[in-house]
């Protein structure tokens, strides 16, 4: 009875909670650890949080141009495609989907498990498979809300993200009175040059960009925001200034009340400061550091859904996962693919080698996307982008991105190499598969799939 295509529910402000509901996530409650350590000390350490916010502010304005020129929603997938060509896209898909995501999530999953159950049995550590099954219950409930109803999603992300920054406060308040009280003795020495290791700097890069990570996902829902030329520009400036200044002063209120051995002997920073700095909170900020990790990882899965609807549209990915369901309008087939990729790296990962397998491959290929950026300046100087950078801007960018993913290799050469064949195995894929036609039985399967989900393609366009 009426047309089957995404409705435009983004608004700004929804826009502005899918921002912050993504960045602050468990980034800032488990990366401090991995910072500090591959930084070693504490005021390096601050240097590094610093610098990351500042290059997650230059990508945020790169793609903030990007989605005001390129019309598409797909983020990084679709930017590649249409600045670079198809292959480079189709290598980022395919590690994103086997390699980049699937670790992501299962990284911000377990860190939903272990802070939901830390006021159960603390002072003791949670027991590993209780963790584990947690955090796939938390995984399956957001896969289910995304899979029921756009609106309910977008609902959920801007509740949670006033969760998150009461999470913050929580955190800052207490470290910033015993500041004011004289309380320096944990920032003395704070540059202490004989504990740098410089080839270990990269993997500090790699645990505060992840912790800024999301800065990106207005891009995956361009076609669902509502007048994208403005909202996306003024989101995405407020939002990474505003986490700057939360994580800068989080991690200050940190290193005020922990040492920084008890900081890199905690399994989760977070409730180590609570249990040193106020007991009557102990059962509370664990729960709400939990349900940032709940809006990171509904977020996630929101936003990765359209890269995948996007991909299947542009030919690159089975069409099943272009199809909208035909009375809740949410891209089904592509919210669920996920789920058995992240059950298994939940069920085996540990969360710092997931950090450092991931994050190769997620920053070579946003550093081509801004990269991308350049390209597309030059070929169409004609075409008008109300919002516009100045050229340093992606340049430096591209640069700082692409030097650290490949320091990387000296850092951490066995977790790097293995995303690096993840990305390199999608080749014969791609020249295998995608230049050919699909055959009989898989339209066969796909029809029988579509009539089970209750999915059909998309009516209209909506770029």
């Amino acid at each position: 009875e009426e047309a089957i295509f995404l409705r435009k529910k983004i608004t700004l402000l929804r826009a502005f909670s899918l921002l912050i509901g993504s960045m602050v996530g468990s980034g800032i409650f488990i990366s401090p650890k991995g910072v500090l350590k591959n930084s070693g000390s504490v005021g390096f350490s601050l240097v590094v949080w610093f610098a990351c916010g500042l290059l997650s502010m230059f990508g945020a304005l790169c793609y903030a141009e990007l989605g005001t020129r390129i019309t598409k929603s797909g983020g990084h997938y679709i930017y590649i495609l249409e600045t670079l060509g198809p292959l480079p896209s189709f290598l980022f898909l395919w590690a994103e989907f086997f390699a980049i995501r699937p670790a992501n999530s299962a990284v911000v999953s377990l860190a939903f498990g272990r802070y939901m159950l830390e006021p159960f049995f603390a002072p003791c550590a949670a027991p590993v498979p209780a963790v584990k099954l947690v955090s796939l219950l938390g995984y399956y409930m957001v896969l289910t809300l995304n899979s029921w109803s756009v609106t309910w999603s977008a609902r959920l992300q801007t509740a949670l993200s006033i969760i998150k920054l009461l999470a913050l406060a929580l955190i800052i308040v207490p470290g910033m009175m015993l500041l004011a009280q004289g309380h320096t003795e944990n920032f003395q020495d704070a540059f202490d040059r004989q504990s740098l290791v410089l080839d270990k700097l990269p993997l500090a890069f790699y645990a505060g960009m992840f912790a800024y990570s999301g800065w990106f996902q207005t891009s995956f829902v361009r076609e669902e925001l509502v007048r994208p030329e403005r909202n996306i520009p003024l989101a995405v400036i407020v939002s990474v200034i505003t986490v700057i200044v939360g994580y800068m002063l989080t991690n200050v209120s940190y290193y005020t009340v922990l040492g920084t051995q008890d900081v890199l002997a905690s399994p989760a920073v977070a409730v180590s400061f609570v249990q040193r700095a106020f007991k009557s909170l102990i059962s509370v900020v664990p729960v709400l550091v939990a349900l940032s990790c709940f809006g990171t990882m509904n977020g996630g899965i929101f936003t990765f859904s359209r890269t995948l609807f996007v991909a299947s549209r542009e030919g690159q990915w089975p069409p099943l996962f272009s199809m909208i369901h035909i009375r809740r309008h949410t891209p089904l087939p592509a919210v669920m693919l996920m789920f058995p990729l992240v059950t298994a790296m939940v069920c085996i990962g540990d969360i710092y080698h997931l950090m450092n397998f991931f994050s190769f491959s997620r920053w070579l290929f946003i550093g081509l996307a801004t990269l991308g950026l350049i390209v597309h300046r030059h070929r169409h100087p004609e075409l008008h982008s109300p919002f516009k950078v100045p050229l340093f801007v992606p340049v430096s960018f591209t640069i700082i991105c692409l030097f650290t993913v490949a320091m990387s290799f000296y850092s951490d050469p066995v977790n790097i190499s293995i995303g690096c064949t993840m990305v390199l195995s999608g080749f014969p894929v791609y020249y295998l598969i995608i230049h050919r036609q699909m055959s009989s039985r898989c339209h066969y399967l796909t029809h029988k799939l579509q009539l089970l989900l209750e999915v059909v393609q998309q009516e209209i366009k909506t770029y």
